[in-house]
């Protein structure tokens, strides 16, 4: 790859998942990655080959300034950053009454709060250079709701409403964004990036509890591959016209597919009342 076309890419959450596959396949491709995590030693370790054009840093999304000393060193280390990707994060399974105060508040606070800060760091760079590219990974979770992922839902659908609104703001700007909306993928996502809630509801047991039941099941044998996700993710970012919305995987697509479906006919059915919502004009 011409020097002139490498990338400088900010990823967060890279010791596992799509992350990791992220990083692995822009380091191939000759880039350069700060990538963040909790274990930035198990990153270093991994990408050995790369060491010169990989800086592994220690990340906390609940920490401001480690976020933005973060951002500082990875600029001061290779100049710039292209592309920051937003990957950090992880699910909690239950229906929504018995969730508690601590677990919503838990993963609001990764996968919300934590996007916005590293976001709210990284902007002020962007803008300046007037380029750059935003990553927000957010899930079929985030356009669909699913009985046992409600709290889930509640932070992807945050994500996109987040997302769709800073994509208008910094586009003038010379920034582009693009959401990531994947179904299920063979990635820890089932097992050590998903919590349960403590509680159980018995009267739940045929809904989210058969989601419980089922995440056990289905761990390792999702069809979603990872590796070709993160090849369809830098196709999205080097592409001349990124898109806003990426959905990823057959399962993600039909879903969204008959999400669309659903509402249109909603809309259609009941657009006389709807209309008549309005005040009446002369």
């Amino acid at each position: 790859m011409n020097a002139k076309n490498r990338l400088v890419w900010f990823i967060t959450g890279t010791s596992q998942g799509f992350g990791f596959e992220l990083a692995r396949a822009t380091l191939k491709r000759g880039d350069s990655v700060i990538a963040t995590s909790r274990t930035p030693e198990k990153v270093t370790a991994s990408f050995k080959d790369s060491a010169d054009r990989l800086l592994a840093l220690p990340m906390d999304l609940d920490n401001a300034k480690q976020i933005a000393a973060a951002v500082e060193a990875g600029i001061k280390r290779f100049g710039r950053i292209d592309v920051l990707v937003n990957n950090a994060g992880y699910g909690l399974i239950g229906a929504v009454e018995e969730a508690s105060d601590d677990e919503i508040a838990k993963v609001m606070g990764a996968n919300v709060f934590g996007l916005i800060r590293v976001t709210q760091a990284v902007l002020p760079h962007l803008r300046q250079r007037r380029t750059g590219h935003i990553v927000n990974l957010s899930s079929i979770g985030g356009l669909v709701g699913f009985a046992g992922f409600g709290i889930y839902n509640a932070t992807k659908f945050a994500v996109e409403g987040l997302s769709e609104a800073l994509a208008a703001e910094v586009a003038p700007l010379g920034i582009g964004l693009t959401l990531i909306e994947p179904g299920p993928f063979r990635t820890d996502f089932l097992a050590s990036s998903l919590r349960a809630a403590a509680k159980i509801i018995p009267d739940y047991e045929t809904t989210s509890g058969q989601t419980r039941a089922n995440s056990v099941i289905r761990n390792g044998k999702q069809q979603g591959d990872p590796v070709r996700a993160a090849e369809a993710i830098i196709a999205a970012v080097t592409a001349e016209k990124p898109p806003l919305h990426l959905i990823l995987g057959q399962y993600a697509f039909d879903r969204a597919t008959e999400k669309l479906d659903k509402l249109r006919k909603d809309m259609d059915t009941w657009r006389e009342v709807t209309f008549g919502a309005d005040f009446k004009t002369p």
